[in-house]
């Protein structure tokens, strides 16, 4: 009888030990997969960046399904024309509008969501940004300009002051949801290898996990096309290379 209590009793540590392993292989899993909300802002910010209203019309509304509120929605479009310019940022908001209509018609009530909260910084603008993409980048910026920001300085202050500091303190987003617009849109413009290499840099350093990131290039080969999920797809595999 006691062998055979000890027997049930091993079996039960064995089974017990395989249970916590799978929980836990679970648990990590969890973090292995864009949410939906996230996999809903990659089209958004790429079919606004290319102009196909068509097909964003379609993404719009699948990006309020899985949660996305219009508050986030609308400042995924602000965000996008800092990487590909008013026009296509203006025609995606009015595409927006439409799907609004639309929705309030067919009895649809979407969450508005909370609005950028008032910012209390007394720093100047161009410090509050450079301590954003310090963040950012996870290094410091103190040391001499060099390429483009040597040879055009403005940009370089345009930069700090406009894009890290005017729109990334805008809450409405994440530092994390802004860079899966960033390189959302900077894949589907294509030819940017550069800046796509720093921005899948920083979402590494911004909490995205490798496998995030290729499911992020899986996304863009349904939506923004093959061609672009191609060349994203080498940028990262030379990033993860080089991490």
């Amino acid at each position: 009888m006691k062998k055979i209590n000890l027997r049930m009793f091993l079996i039960l540590i064995v089974v017990t030990c395989f249970y916590e392993s799978v929980l836990a292989q679970n648990k990590e899993g969890s973090n292995m997969t864009l949410t939906a909300k996230q996999q809903s802002i990659v089209p958004i910010a790429a079919l606004t960046a290319q102009g196909e209203l068509e097909q964003l019309k379609s993404a719009l509304y699948e990006g309020l399904d899985a949660g996305l509120t219009v508050n986030q929605i609308k400042e995924i479009m602000v965000h996008t024309y800092a990487y590909c310019g008013f026009p296509r940022s203006i025609r995606g908001l009015q595409t927006f509008i439409e799907v609004m209509e639309e929705r309030e018609a067919k009895g649809i009530s979407d969450i508005e969501g909370v609005e950028a909260s008032d910012l209390n910084d007394d720093r100047s603008k161009y410090d509050r940004g450079k301590a954003n993409l310090e963040t950012l980048i996870g290094r410091s910026l103190d040391g001499p300009q060099t390429g483009y920001a040597a040879f055009a300085p403005v940009i370089e202050i345009f930069l700090k002051e406009h894009l890290f500091a005017d729109i990334f303190d805008r809450d409405v987003l994440t530092y994390a949801e802004r860079e899966l617009v960033t390189v959302s849109v900077i894949s589907a413009i294509g030819k940017a290898e550069p800046m796509l290499r720093s921005h899948l840099t920083i979402c590494l350093n911004v909490g995205y996990t490798p496998e995030q990131l290729y499911e992020f290039v899986g996304i863009v080969k349904t939506t923004a096309g093959k061609k672009e999920a191609k060349a994203a797809q080498a940028v990262l595999n030379e990033v993860l290379e080089n991490r």
